[in-house]
């Protein structure tokens, strides 16, 4: 088998095609684009090509037709590439003409200043999560960059975990089995809490995760009709445990996620309100 055969299996949403439609020069040049990420501007062909799975001289053509594209930069004395400025312009066409961001995002940044939390939309992409859109209100710098466009693991996050509740099965079977294989020693635990956290979407709406130190995230997922599965999470940098922080933002989430999924005609999961939790103030 070849090194070009190795490329990604695409996601469902692109598999209805028929293989006879897809044009595997354009499939492979938009893995080429996808090799970059955050912390890795500068790539040399060699480099792309481990990232991609894609022959060398496979990668080399590439690389050189996207340069006279105008999509990547040739940094000739490093002999690497980086992305154009014109791949920035399609971000920011997408943002603009998305219904789901048009429709979310005031109402994400109204919550965010209210209860002074962050508060995400995201969709997934592969085995990871995408923000679309992040409203960011923590008193930790560090989780205050998060930002739109940025990528978080799908199997350790409330969102990750709230699109695999929905998921179809094929694709959550596809998924759980790349999970085992990229952390065995972690999986036992880590399948029980997807599991836990797809009942929880199932009978609350809404899922809980905490993958770091002192943060408490809930997420909700949204179906939107012949659309991508849509993820709101709002989160916040507590001590609290999970459980009380559930308490103080889970109505909060339930009702933005009423309120977007109305603008966009989309369907949220039946919401079971979750008993008042919070611990009652005692007289001194």
């Amino acid at each position: 088998m070849s090194a070009d055969s190795n490329i990604p299996e695409a996601p469902a949403r692109r598999r209805h095609h028929e293989a006879p439609t897809l044009n595997r020069s354009l499939e492979r040049g938009i893995e080429v684009l996808r090799a970059f990420r955050p912390g890795a501007d500068l790539l040399g062909n060699g480099e792309i090509a481990e990232r991609t799975a894609l022959s060398r001289a496979t990668v080399s053509r590439l690389t050189q037709t996207l340069v006279e594209c105008g999509m990547l930069e040739h940094v000739r004395g490093r002999r690497a590439y980086r992305l154009a400025a014109p791949v920035l312009s399609f971000a920011h066409a997408m943002r603009a003409g998305s219904p789901a961001l048009n429709a979310a995002a005031p109402l994400m940044r109204a919550l965010a200043e209210k209860m002074r939390i962050n508060v995400g939309l995201a969709v997934a992409d592969r085995d990871e999560m995408v923000y679309l859109e992040s409203v960011r209100y923590n008193r930790r710098v560090s989780l205050r960059n998060v930002v739109a466009g940025q990528r978080v693991p799908m199997e350790l996050t409330s969102l990750g975990r709230a699109y695999l509740a929905v998921a179809q099965d094929s694709d959550r079977r596809a998924l759980m089995a790349k999970f085992r294989t990229r952390r065995p020693s972690e999986w036992r635990e880590l399948r029980r809490e997807i599991e836990e956290a797809k009942h929880c979407v199932e009978q609350r709406g809404y899922c809980t995760a905490s993958w770091q130190p002192e943060v408490v995230a809930l997420a909700t997922p949204l179906v939107v009709p012949d659309g991508p599965i849509y993820v709101l999470n709002v989160s916040v940098s507590t001590a609290a445990t999970p459980r009380d922080a559930e308490a103080e933002l889970s109505s909060a989430l339930l009702d933005l996620s009423l309120k977007v999924a109305a603008a966009l005609d989309a369907h949220p999961l039946p919401i079971v309100r979750p008993p008042d939790r919070r611990p009652q103030s005692s007289e001194v």
